[in-house]
């Protein structure tokens, strides 16, 4: 989540869900290509001309760039840096590096927004634990949203689920958020919490589910760019991220390329 904008929830028709999914498309196919050109010697700056190519060859314009002043189309948080790390070509990946990708595209005035967080190489187990970890406490997130249900569902189903992982920090200060017609809208969809409290959750409301997970300490530390965000401790952090549509039928996972088959298939 960036810097917080007001906005009313948004309840959207089918026809508009349409549209938010071939944004969804777009960011999840941008991310494919991404994950799979991660690799040593690549620069953060690389993966963002990848990120942009991508994105505008599909007609799509970048949610990112030029958003409250950011200057690229992706955040790229490497190692301890959880989000909002700023592309550079002077930022070289390494064998045993990790790298957060943030990722989001508009069509016909709708947004995606999706991360996901890739291993450079050969990662130790206990940082591929991390990601692991992280990823499924984003997906029982994501299977919380359901219809009639409330909106702290999604945060405790994450913090729950983190917290029978083993001693994890899990990001306070940067949550998840209300999407549609803008990229950040409310509510605010923290990834902790009780259940049972909040808006009612009702089909056409879209949310962007994004835990960030550290290795150590929940602290967090503003870096003098004002935009890239790190561990208090330095140790290395973990995010995922889709945005899915509520629907009378489950969970609509409008970034993931299929749609969020495995919380059908659960």
């Amino acid at each position: 989540m960036w810097k917080k904008r007001k906005s009313a929830i948004q309840i959207k028709s089918r026809g508009e869900l349409d549209v938010m999914r071939e944004a969804g498309l777009v960011v999840g196919r941008t991310l494919q290509r991404l994950t799979e050109a991660v690799k040593p010697g690549i620069t953060t700056a690389d993966l963002d001309a990848i990120a942009e190519d991508s994105i505008r060859s599909e007609g799509a314009t970048p949610s990112f760039k030029g958003y409250q002043g950011f200057p690229a189309c992706i955040c790229t948080s490497v190692n301890e840096e959880i989000v909002h790390g700023i592309p550079s070509p002077s930022k070289v990946l390494a064998e045993g590096d990790v790298i957060s990708i943030d990722c989001g595209a508009i069509v016909d005035g709708w947004h995606g927004d999706s991360a996901v967080t890739v291993p450079v190489g050969e990662i130790t187990p206990e940082e591929r634990r991390l990601l692991e970890v992280c990823e499924e406490s984003m997906w029982r997130g994501l299977a919380a949203g359901l219809a009639g249900g409330r909106l702290s569902d999604i945060g405790h189903a994450v913090e729950t689920y983190v917290r029978g992982q083993g001693d994890y920090g899990i990001v306070e200060e940067y949550v998840g958020h209300g999407i549609g017609t803008e990229m950040h809208m409310d509510p605010a969809v923290p990834n902790y919490g009780l259940p049972g409290r909040g808006p009612v959750l009702v089909p056409g409301m879209c949310f962007a589910v994004e835990p960030m997970v550290n290795l150590g300490t929940a602290e967090t530390l503003l870096l003098d760019d004002d935009w890239t965000v790190i561990t208090g401790d330095g140790r290395r952090s973990a995010h995922f991220e889709h945005t899915f549509a509520v629907t009378e039928d489950g969970p609509w996972v409008l970034t993931a390329l299929d749609g969020g088959a495995r919380l059908k298939d659960a």
